[in-house]
């Protein structure tokens, strides 16, 4: 696949890092040479500098023959106009645009993105995206992650087990004779920094982080069986009131029974603007660093405090004295990913990557094949992908073992009808189902070749 990359800061460089790793052709626009510089030193991608919606400088980057056009600079209009641009010159395929201001996004200009106006095929709204990353991990508390997939029906759950795990040290495979019916499957593990697939005699151990895929109404189960047994949060302090802070908290604020609600805003103004969309929730003007400020906020009495400030070094102190007053649990939006490594040690409970939201968005709209949905992880170490299974594909009627996986992809869960099943070597697919599958960044190509080996089907 021949890819242009419009814009080279942390998303662009993460989405061709992702798709030049998967051995597509990519190229790469943006008018800072520095960071241009820095993605011709680090990722094997043609590499210019330039303006992302001239249309000289898109034929230069090939956008003649091009599959794909992804636009992800800090402008709103630039991204609309190289779409645009790559519509109307090039005729590029598929147009994927960041589109950060809200204002274009109101359903009252819904017909601005259509064909006949400005031709663009994916919206992504991060901030958007990052709040309802957080709704997720609020749902299921205790988890570093969760990811809905089979239209809510399985769910991917991110885990660290520590001493309250009653299954580490058991091999794998006994965990459907201790638990029956536990409709769980462990797809991955990722420890001393390290992610693989585990097989059926390999053993769980305190300090892994697992990713399970899971039966969503077995969940508060599952769970419980890897050591979790956290109780949902009632009351919750957001430090930021920027739109991935607003936008979280309208949700929150909109629900049958919305939690206690406080939120911390530096800018007068801002605040007073929040105020005014809120029904349920407590907006106080100050600085999250204060102490007098925390305690206003009630932080020690609180369940959860949510960090989404502009500013990652004030997300993290703020969880830290957050922490330090009382409050158990701690999520902090991380945009450096500088600070990443340094989560586990500082006690923050899950530190949210916008990149990994906003890659994850874009790449689940170009994989080829019957691919329903997709989520990266890790920074493009796995993907897990829902794929659908059509009638007349060549793996119909024939077993997982069939396939001969090699360790590299491991099938989650099977959806046929309204059952989760979970899948085994002996387990024949069905045309119909709907497959929840964990592939490392090696086996993607191969993963996707299994869906897409008969293309006429599709």
């Amino acid at each position: 696949m021949k890819v242009i990359v419009c814009g080279a800061g942390q998303v662009g460089f993460n989405i061709a890092k992702h798709l030049s790793g998967q051995s597509n052709d990519v190229t790469v626009i943006d008018r800072a040479p520095e960071l241009i510089r820095k993605i011709s030193d680090s990722l094997d991608v043609q590499a210019m500098v330039g303006h992302a919606s001239d249309p000289k400088m898109l034929e230069r980057a090939g956008a003649a023959d091009a599959d794909l056009l992804v636009a992800v600079t800090w402008s709103d209009e630039v991204n609309m106009v190289a779409c645009q641009v790559a519509s109307s010159l090039f005729s590029i395929p598929t147009k994927v645009a960041r589109i950060r201001n809200q204002a274009y996004l109101k359903p009252d200009y819904a017909d601005l993105f259509s064909r006949d106006h400005m031709p663009i095929d994916v919206i992504i709204s991060p901030e958007r995206e990052v709040a309802e990353a957080i709704i997720r991990r609020l749902d299921v508390p205790g988890a570093f992650n969760m990811v809905p997939f089979a239209k809510g029906k399985v769910r991917l759950i991110g885990l660290t087990l520590d001493h309250r795990c009653p299954v580490v040290d058991t091999p794998l495979r006994q965990l459907t004779e201790l638990f029956p019916n536990l409709q769980t499957t462990v797809a991955a593990v990722v420890r001393d920094d390290k992610m693989f697939v585990p097989r059926s005699d390999d053993q769980l151990q305190i300090g892994d982080s697992v990713y399970i895929i899971v039966d969503t109404d077995k969940t508060a189960r599952s769970m419980a069986v890897f050591g979790h047994e956290e109780k949902p949060a009632h009351r919750i302090v957001i430090v930021g009131g920027g739109n991935v802070g607003l936008f979280l908290a309208e949700m929150l604020d909109k629900r049958p029974n919305p939690p206690n609600l406080r939120i911390i805003e530096h800018n007068p103004e801002r605040a007073a603007y929040i105020a005014e969309r809120m029904a349920n929730a407590v907006v106080i003007n100050g600085d999250a660093l204060a102490k007098e400020i925390l305690q206003e906020a009630r932080v020690g009495q609180a369940d959860t405090i949510v960090t989404v400030a502009d500013d990652d070094e004030v997300n993290i102190l703020t969880a830290l004295l957050a922490k330090q007053q009382g409050c158990p649990h701690a999520i902090t939006l991380l945009n450096n990913p500088i600070y990443g490594g340094l989560v586990g040690t500082l006690n923050i409970d899950v530190a949210l990557d916008p990149r990994e939201t906003t890659v994850s968005s874009i790449v689940r709209h170009i994989r080829r094949g019957r691919i329903r949905d997709l989520y990266s992880v890790r920074d493009g170490e796995a993907e897990i992908i829902e794929a659908e299974i059509l009638e007349g594909s060549d793996i119909v009627g024939k077993t997982i073992g069939d396939l001969r996986l090699h360790g590299e992809i491991k099938f989650g869960m099977i959806v046929r009808g309204d059952d989760c099943i979970v899948p085994h070597a002996d387990t024949m697919i069905h045309a119909g189902d709907r497959a929840i599958i964990l592939a490392l960044s090696d086996a993607v190509k191969r993963m996707e070749q299994l869906f897409t080996a008969r293309a006429d089907v599709f």
